[in-house]
């Protein structure tokens, strides 16, 4: 029984072996044309937020203009994103103790309903 099962491993092993396939190192991406003043890019790829035309695009967007930090958040050591934070709309209502929307007065259910629209 274990021949047989130690046939069947190594079989298996080699059959996924040979199906294996490894990305061909050779290839590279076509490079884009830089015509278009407003695709500016760093060279890991992010757009480069000096120039006006990708802020403008990037507020366009509802991004923040200023930095990220890896998990998608913006980074609030920058004055851009700072900036950006306070310009965003507090509810109408009461807040709790925590600094949420006190969600039982009419003013936060309202704003919530017109948010959830959007």
């Amino acid at each position: 029984m274990k021949k047989i099962f130690s046939l069947l491993l190594v079989m298996t092993l080699s059959v996924s072996m040979l199906f294996a396939q490894t990305p061909d190192k050779k290839e590279k991406a076509p490079a884009a044309a830089k015509t278009d003043k407003a695709a500016k890019m760093k060279k890991d790829g992010t757009p480069d937020m000096r120039t006006k035309e990708n802020k403008a695009a990037a507020k366009a967007e509802g991004k923040p203009a200023g930095k990220m930090k890896k998990d998608g958040t913006p980074d609030m050591r920058y004055k851009e994103n700072k900036e950006a934070k306070a310009k965003e709309a507090k509810p109408a209502g009461k807040m709790k103790k925590d600094g949420t929307p006190d969600m039982r007065t009419k003013e936060n259910k309202a704003a919530a309903k017109a948010a959830d629209k959007k």
